[in-house]
């Protein structure tokens, strides 16, 4: 199933304009959520065909949020990028083991990001 909405969870307004530009210039619908908890309940609703998910964050982290949202049942079938200044494999590996598909440090590469995007099954 192809991707065209996405929801993208950061809780810097800088971070998410930049996000929401790059995916709208693409053809992509994109919803905003400013952290990890307004992020899972926006999933629950809108049922988005992606996410893309910042880590630090205040409240509900995003390492918190992506464990959520990966083993409710609501939500475990919509796919996590986490996308994060956190760059350390360790980062990586544990952001992974919270269930998210794949992980980009920020800053983000627009055309990676798009690239990632279109790769996803």
């Amino acid at each position: 199933m192809p991707v065209k909405h996405i929801l993208v969870v950061d809780d810097s307004p800088t971070e998410r304009f930049f996000t929401v530009d790059v995916l709208t210039r693409a053809g992509y619908q994109v919803s905003t959520a400013e952290n990890g908890e307004e992020g899972i309940a926006k999933a629950k609703t809108l049922k988005p065909d992606l996410i893309l998910m910042d880590v630090v964050m205040p409240g509900l982290n995003g390492y918190q949020a992506t464990r959520t949202l990966t083993r409710d049942d609501d939500t475990k079938e919509i796919p996590v990028i986490v996308c994060t200044s956190k760059g350390q494999e360790t980062d990586k590996i544990w952001g992974m083991r919270q269930g998210a598909v794949d992980y980009l440090v920020k800053p983000l590469n627009p055309e990676e990001l798009l690239q990632r995007i279109a790769a996803m099954p």
